[in-house]
C-alpha cells in the first residue's frame, strides 16, 4: 500500500483513514461464555448412580444349540458347564473341548456375590487365550426387589 501527501497538505477530500483492524474483543467474550457453559455442564454429565449388575432388561437373545458356559461360583471357583476347573487350567480345558474355536461364544456368568476384580480377572484370563467372544450372561427381566427399588434408587439426589 502507498500513500502520497500533496505539497499543499492534505486534500480537502480526505477523511480519516479506515482501519483495516478485526476488533477480537467480542469473539473473546463469546469464547469466556461458552468455557463457562462447558465448566458448568461438564459435571452434570457424569452420571452416579447405584447399578445392580446381575440383573437384566435386555431382550433374551437366541442361544446357540450347544452353549459354553464359563460360571464363576461364590466361593471363586470356576466351572466349564458343571465341570470346575483351575483357572490355570481355564483355556486348556476350553481348547480340549469338542468344537474347539476361538470364534466361539463363551457364556460368562458370574453369582452376584463374586467380586468386580474376580470377574475381570477371569476376563483376561480368556481374552489371553484367544477367546475374544464373550457374552456375559444375566437374568431375563428385572426381579420384582429390584423393580420396587427402582423408584426409591430414582429420587436420590
Amino acid at each position: 500500500m502507498s500513500a502520497s501527501i500533496a505539497e499543499g497538505g492534505f486534500d480537502d477530500d480526505e477523511e480519516f483513514a479506515e482501519a483495516h483492524e478485526i476488533n477480537v474483543t467480542p469473539f473473546i467474550d463469546v469464547m469466556l461464555v461458552l468455557l463457562i457453559i462447558f465448566m458448568v455442564a461438564a459435571p452434570l454429565a457424569t452420571v452416579d448412580l447405584p447399578v445392580d449388575l446381575p440383573s437384566s432388561s435386555a431382550t433374551a437373545q437366541k442361544k446357540p444349540d450347544k452353549p459354553t458356559y464359563v460360571s464363576i461360583k461364590s466361593d471363586l471357583a470356576v466351572a466349564i458347564g458343571e465341570t470346575q476347573v483351575k483357572r490355570v487350567d481355564l483355556v486348556r480345558s476350553l481348547d480340549a473341548m469338542p468344537d474347539a474355536s476361538k470364534d466361539r461364544f463363551i457364556f460368562l456368568r458370574a453369582d452376584r456375590a463374586v467380586p468386580y476384580g474376580e470377574l475381570m480377572d477371569v476376563l483376561e484370563i480368556l481374552r489371553a487365550g484367544g477367546y475374544a467372544r464373550i457374552k456375559l450372561v444375566a437374568l431375563e427381566g428385572v426381579p420384582d426387589t429390584a423393580a420396587q427399588a427402582l423408584p426409591a434408587a430414582s429420587s436420590r439426589p
